[in-house]
């Protein structure tokens, strides 16, 4: 009996799902991270992305015009989105930012698409919601792909004026995460359609969770297929299928909804029971029937690559923009709370991940812009930047503290804050898409020779023993060379390659290719010892996707760095970019020395470290406190890098960002006068008041300052009082505006 009949007894077969989900999409830097070999020079090679001057005049148009059409507060507190903001997003195509100009779209790039997403969001998780929605995974990019002529040309001017509004619905209550489990059903049958009889399906479902289903006029659906007649003349079982129903649809239930943490989006439920559809409502005719996970997994890029990434950059750049500004305007014990090192610590990390975000999210969009798919570089550009997303909320959230709880117009990130968790469960919730997709989808597409290796042992072909030991032979060279590259870098750290033209970028060039080196030897050696086990080995496999995204992340950076920065604000974004670097590659060698830790073969686990000079200890750059002060120091002052970072967010006249905006950059404008009446105070050389405008009477009357000087100072001090006071409301939560709550103040003070 050969080795090749001995595997097969022992490795687990690929079901259809998993080898259609391996099949769809394509393999890019991700694939030289893995096999230890991180390819700068294809990095370096990507074009750079832009907006066109069409995309440029959307946002400074329509965008622009919705910003300030937009009270997130007022969405909130109502129960439907305003219907002159549904029918604006339709009037001017903001449905149609993928479909082509041929069918009446906007046909924008994907970096385009991500920047306008993220633009909303910053005001409203609802809106962009709204959004997003049509733009990503679902009948129009389905169309798009599969559709046949005629429901090209019948759908798709429709969905590019706002005339039809889609949705698609695969979430089941039974399945969710395991799409492949989806328990609603379509039997191959003939009915009457139109007054005629005609082959068909009838179909029965239960779904859950779907956006825009409550509104939506066209009904995109995913559901196996099962031909227990024969009709179709092949199997019985013939797979998921999609299809796209009308609304009115006899049978077609829509308009429930759910309540998504208060987030005003249309999300709901759609039912059917035994509805019939002709064959031609199936998305590319007869012919797709069975196809549909290959088409969804194929098309998953938009979601996760552009949409739910988009929406993780926003609520860093709002985390960022607020809470510096806050820190730098705030004042505590004599002192603006941003010199307190407490704050620079949360503060210093907000502006690092703010920037690493960025980074991520235009070089993701950068590869979908080539025409790539690529589903593993997208799996981590959607788990790691809605979580890291959460996570400078979180500490953007206690910088601004009591300001940051209280709802109302002022707040800026109430709406994000409550909004992140819904981004992180969709599109394969994160502890999925970490645990199994990024290095379980990882590690078949990107070894060179595994999926042919396990294609040749569950093969029939007579040949099949041949061509394993070919794939064998292969295998072990490869594995060999990782481990001698592993081991050289070990032992000789400075042999690393880096072609950076920047000498503060080579030294992480080279901690990269380190780090991708022991990698690829940790890779092999688990596929050699646990085999099959590995796919249940999951918080193992997660480590080591862990390694393969922030590799991702730390190429992102640099790219960003030299292509992104202009020369003459490097030394602005030098803070920004070795945070974000360093923290990047920290946390890389951090999986590998947990994963290292908690791998159950003693022996191999030692034999690896021995080959990867592990027990040396952790060798990558590290962030310190003063790397930490010098970026909190940076994300306080007011420079153009600063203000390239937080590029999406627009302010509008009165909002919560103008009116901290407006502060800040008084502040900004007056610190050298700040400094001199303080100074004053310290010296005794004025009296302090008990509010600080006394203060400026004082320096005004000692002569320490002139008229003009005093004014500028007096219109800080007050745009600074706006700033930090929060919304405030009457008995019955009715809003009071400016001189409504000092009245009431006043009256309170008098009774």
């Amino acid at each position: 009996m050969s080795l090749r009949t001995n595997l097969r007894k022992i490795l687990p077969s690929i079901s259809i799902t998993e080898q259609e989900a391996l099949d769809a999409g394509d393999v890019w830097l991700e694939g030289s991270i893995y096999q230890g070999k991180p390819d700068f020079a294809a990095l370096r090679a990507v074009p750079e992305a832009k907006l066109s001057t069409e995309e440029q005049a959307f946002l400074d148009g329509p965008v622009k015009e919705l910003m300030g059409m937009i009270d997130d507060s007022e969405i909130q507190n109502g129960k439907h989105l305003p219907e002159h903001v549904l029918e604006f997003l339709k009037k001017e195509r903001f449905f149609s930012l993928i479909i082509p100009k041929e069918y009446g779209g906007l046909e924008f790039s994907p970096y385009a698409n991500s920047t306008i997403v993220g633009t909303i969001a910053t005001k409203s998780s609802a809106v962009a919601v709204t959004v997003m929605v049509p733009n990503s995974l679902g009948p129009g990019e389905l169309l798009l792909h599969y559709g046949t002529k005629e429901q090209q040309a019948h759908y798709l001017p429709r969905l590019a004026n706002g005339r039809d509004i889609p949705c698609f619905a695969l979430t089941s209550p039974e399945a969710g995460s395991d799409a492949g489990g989806i328990p609603d059903q379509g039997i191959v049958t003939k009915g009457v359609h139109n007054g005629e009889e005609v082959l068909g399906l009838e179909i029965t479902w239960d779904k859950r969770y779907i956006t825009l289903a409550p509104i939506a006029t066209v009904l995109g659906l995913a559901f196996k297929v099962l031909d227990p007649e024969g009709l179709l003349g092949g199997k019985k079982e013939l797979g998921i299928t999609c299809a796209l129903i009308p609304h009115d649809h006899p049978g077609v239930q829509l308009g429930n909804r759910h309540d998504p943490m208060g987030i005003r989006f249309y999300n709901g439920t759609t039912r059917g029971e035994k509805v019939f559809i002709p064959m031609d409502f199936i998305i590319g005719g007869k012919k797709n029937i069975g196809r549909g996970w290959q088409m969804l997994v194929s098309c998953l890029g938009a979601g996760r690559g552009i949409s739910l990434p988009a929406l993780g950059v926003s609520t860093s750049q709002v985390a960022l923009k607020s809470a510096s500004e806050y820190a730098a305007v705030r004042e505590q014990f004599g002192l603006s709370i941003g010199q307190f090192e407490g704050i620079q610590e949360k503060l210093a990390d907000i502006a690092g991940k703010a920037y690493l975000q960025e980074a991520m999210r235009v070089l993701t969009t950068e590869g979908l812009g080539m025409g790539l798919k690529p589903s593993v570089v997208t799996a981590i550009a959607k788990y790691h930047m809605t979580e890291t997303g959460r996570d400078v909320l979180d500490s953007a959230m206690d910088i601004l503290a009591g300001k940051a709880i209280q709802n109302g117009p002022q707040n800026t990130l109430a709406s994000g804050y409550v909004a992140q968790p819904i981004a992180i469960t969709v599109e394969g919730a994160n502890i999925l898409t970490r645990n199994l997709m990024i290095f379980g989808q990882g590690v078949m597409r990107c070894h060179p020779y595994l999926q042919s290796m396990v294609e040749s042992i569950h093969s029939e072909d007579k040949d099949a023993d041949s061509k394993f030991r070919g794939i064998l032979t292969k295998t072990v060279s490869y594995s060999v060379a990782n481990s001698l590259r592993a081991f050289k870098y070990g032992v000789m750290p400075f042999t690393a390659d880096a072609k950076s033209s920047l000498p503060e970028v080579r030294e992480y060039e080279k901690a990269a290719h380190r780090l991708a080196a022991k990698l690829a030897v940790y890779a092999d050696f688990s596929l050699l010892v646990l085999g099959g086990k590995l796919k249940q080995a999951e918080m193992l496999s997660a480590r080591l996707g862990d390694v393969m995204s922030y590799l991702y992340a730390a190429m992102a950076s640099i790219k960003y760095y030299e292509q992104k920065v202009a020369v003459s604000e490097r030394e602005q974004a030098a803070p920004y970019f070795h945070y974000a670097t360093r923290y990047a590659l920290t946390s890389a060698e951090e999986a590998l020395h947990k994963f290292l830790d908690n791998f159950p073969a003693s022996g191999t686990r030692k034999f690896m470290r021995v080959i990867t000079m592990q027990f040396s200890g952790k060798q990558m750059p590290k962030i310190n406190d003063d790397m930490v002060r010098e970026l909190a120091a940076a994300a306080q002052m007011d420079t153009p890098f600063k203000a390239q970072l937080t590029h999406l967010v627009k302010p509008t006249a009165g909002d919560g960002h103008d009116i901290n905006e407006q502060a800040y950059k008084a502040k900004m404008g007056c610190l050298d006068l700040l400094v001199k009446v303080k100074k004053a105070v310290r010296r005794r050389e004025i009296q302090p008041g008990v509010r600080f405008e006394q203060t400026l009477d004082n320096a005004l009357v000692a002569n320490l300052i002139n008229e003009e000087e005093y004014a500028k100072l007096v219109d800080y001090n007050r745009k600074r009082e706006k700033a930090i006071r929060v919304d405030e409301f009457d008995f019955d939560l009715n809003l009071l505006n400016e001189e409504t709550a000092k009245e009431a103040a006043k009256q309170a003070v008098n009774e």
